[in-house]
């Protein structure tokens, strides 16, 4: 392989910013894009040759047989591109079933890429035929990427952009319902620029209250100085506490902080809502707390488990499946709600939209 840009390239990044941004107050105003909820990947092809690599320059070659030979067939001879490997399940993007995609075992990489075959959405070119367009602004590489990928018909696609804030606020209310994490914003007059932050993204913000279940020690814990690594978070769902995630982000000085204040709720896993659980030695469909999952193989995910009682406000982006997608964040505790009174039913819902619609 030999083009104007090689591997390792660390892809360009964002920061999170609140509402759409005004264009007016950006140099050559901006470019919205739909923010996509998958693997960020760097595609490379050079003839036959095709290589992709991770945001972290891991390569993913190997794992989307599909998108290799999708590349060889409908993409420039010599281009590298960077976007989005997604899987979509019906009208929308399912990011676990994405993961399930990274499997050692070759059989089952051949199986999934039929059963659950990936796309490829590119927002931008960082090189085409013999020219590197990293220098150039943003507004040049879209017009060179529109020119070399405009007949795309999938599984590789061109993400769709606009310039109107108030189109690209739209998106941000109704792309949720088919999956999507919110909307990008670019700027036109910057250059392509490995691992820097110029770009933005605005994501949905919410809140729940939530009960404390139990914690995980931080990896420096000692018996001298315990560390609270991270809360486990349920809610009530007929009846049932149901592990919904973690919230994980402190200082050093909160974490000895929490750790001493939950030991009074400290209990044995067989008065605990979740000690049925014992029994379960790998990922299940409850996403049990302290199981193996092929994420998580080798890491210590025992827990302590705590008397339902505490009930703590958390802030959120969206859920996957009856979980939060992501880690959530500490607001404040709510000893003002009862526990069981913290349900699924509490959390917003966004309207379901066809991911046809956004690709189209």
């Amino acid at each position: 392989m030999d083009l104007p840009v090689m591997p390792p390239v660390r892809p360009m990044l964002a920061k999170s910013v609140k509402g759409i941004p005004d264009p007016a107050k950006f140099e050559g105003g901006l470019l919205f894009e739909p923010k996509w909820d998958g693997f960020r990947g760097i595609l490379f092809k050079d003839g036959d040759e095709v290589e992709i690599t991770s945001r972290n320059t891991k390569p993913l070659t190997r794992y989307f047989p599909e998108l290799v030979e999708a590349a060889r067939e409908a993409l420039p001879a010599r281009c590298v591109l960077d976007g989005e490997i997604f899987v979509a399940v019906g009208p929308r993007l399912e990011f676990e079933v994405l993961q399930e995609r990274i499997h050692p075992a070759a059989s089952r990489i051949t199986k999934l890429s039929e059963e659950t075959p990936a796309g490829f959405v590119a927002f931008d070119a960082l090189a085409l035929g013999d020219d590197d367009l990293t220098e150039l602004p943003l507004s040049e590489r879209r017009a060179r990427l529109e020119d070399a990928l405009r007949h795309l018909t999938g599984p590789i696609h061109l993400t769709r952009t606009t310039n109107d804030p108030a189109e690209a606020e739209g998106w941000f209310e109704q792309f949720e319902g088919a999956g999507l994490d919110g909307v990008m914003a670019k700027p036109l007059a910057a250059p392509y620029q490995q691992n820097g932050r110029t770009m933005l993204k605005i994501k949905h913000a919410r809140t729940a209250d939530v009960v404390v279940a139990g914690y995980r020690e931080h990896k420096n814990s000692t018996p001298e100085r315990p560390l609270l690594g991270s809360l486990l978070l349920g809610l009530y769902a007929d009846g049932e506490l149901q592990h919904v995630g973690v919230a994980a982000s402190f200082t050093e000085a909160r974490r000895a902080e929490l750790i001493e204040e939950l030991q009074p709720l400290v209990v044995p896993i067989e008065d605990h809502p979740w000690g049925r659980w014992q029994e379960f030695l790998t990922a299940n469909p409850d996403r049990v707390p302290g199981t193996q999952s092929r994420w998580s193989t080798g890491k210590d995910l025992s827990f302590t488990p705590l008397r339902p009682e505490r009930v703590l406000e958390v802030g959120y982006e969206h859920m996957e499946g009856r979980r939060f997608r992501h880690t959530a964040q500490f607001k404040h505790w709510r000893p003002d709600r009862d526990p069981e009174s913290c349900g699924y039913e509490q959390l917003e819902e966004p309207v379901n939209y066809d991911l046809r619609k956004v690709l189209s």
